[in-house]
């Protein structure tokens, strides 16, 4: 597949604020039907880069591309097929949601306002429909700011932080809607600090750090690289020790809080497992360790909070 027939594809992509790189020489390919996460921390030139590819900056240099159109070469033309929202959507709060949409259906393309009735049932506000924007929780927005971009029947979804600020019973609304949504192999490009909405989500993950990309590829893949060994809890802990010493194939043995803790591929763990029962050495806990995605997400992003000094332009 070439990055022409991919939903983005950015090429060298940077944003300079002054001194501040906002976003450092990013190149990102996303594929149809992928359901994508920008993970990093607020500040880490996320929503810079939606900003980017939805051709509302510019960049300072590189290039960014949607199903192969470059907004800055074509105009509004290279945002056909793409909606969704970044820092949120918007709508006129003195008006009912379903007159918002209408609205916007009739700015876009009139013939989307036959699409209202169905929208609103798929994000679940056909009830709420005639209340004022107003009125509506911030969940509602939320769901009405998805219902508004699924108007232009878009082939790439773009979804900057979307359940920032719900409540638990929110946020899994939110996460089961973009299920519903992947499910009918729309692409989404996802940016989020969350960790577990991500890996609920997301089949293929970036993760930025102060605008650069330290990591582009299959989540699975990432977190296949997070085992770190096994743990073992034993009746005779130092007998079951010099077992483990003497094991071929089994490495970095130490014992902590009465724990044996080693290194050893899956063959070397079953000799193991036979050779301690051999010797007679009840085994109660013997199991691996698996770093999670926070773990590694710190990791790979040197352990920065939110409170980031580039927060206010990424």
């Amino acid at each position: 597949m070439t990055s022409d027939e991919s939903p983005v594809a950015t090429r060298g992509l940077v944003k300079t604020y002054g001194e501040i790189v906002a976003v450092d020489h990013v190149d990102l390919t996303v594929a149809p039907g992928d359901v994508f996460g920008l993970l990093g921390p607020n500040g880490a030139g996320k929503t810079t880069l939606l900003r980017m590819l939805l051709g509302l900056i510019r960049p300072t240099t590189g290039q960014a591309q949607l199903f192969g159109r470059d907004p800055l070469v074509v105009g509004a033309a290279a945002l056909d097929g793409v909606a969704g929202f970044v820092e949120g959507p918007r709508f006129y709060p003195y008006l009912s949601g379903r007159k918002n949409l209408r609205l916007l259906a009739d700015y876009d393309e009139p013939g989307s306002s036959s699409r209202i009735d169905e929208v609103l049932e798929l994000v679940e506000l056909r009830e709420r429909a005639k209340d004022r924007v107003g009125g509506y929780s911030h969940g509602m927005r939320q769901r009405l700011g998805i219902a508004a971009a699924l108007l232009r029947r878009p082939r790439l979804l773009l979804l900057d932080e979307p359940t920032t600020g719900l409540d638990p019973a929110g946020m899994r609304d939110m996460r089961e809607l973009v299920r519903r949504l992947a499910g009918e192999q729309i692409t989404i490009l996802l940016s989020s600090h969350l960790l577990n909405e991500v890996e609920e989500l997301c089949n293929r993950v970036a993760i930025i750090r102060r605008g650069r990309v330290v990591y582009d590829g299959a989540l699975r893949e990432l977190l296949a690289t997070a085992q770190s060994g096994y743990r073992l809890r034993a009746s005779e802990p130092e007998r079951a020790r010099m077992v483990c010493l003497a094991q071929p194939g089994v490495e970095d043995v130490a014992v902590a809080d009465g724990d044996i803790r080693f290194k050893a591929d899956e063959d070397a763990v079953g000799m193991l497992s036979i050779a301690l029962g051999q010797a007679r050495i009840a085994v109660t806990t013997l199991v691996p360790e698996t770093a999670s995605l926070e773990e590694l997400f710190l990791k790979l992003t040197g352990g920065e909070s939110s409170d980031h000094d580039r927060e206010a332009v990424a």
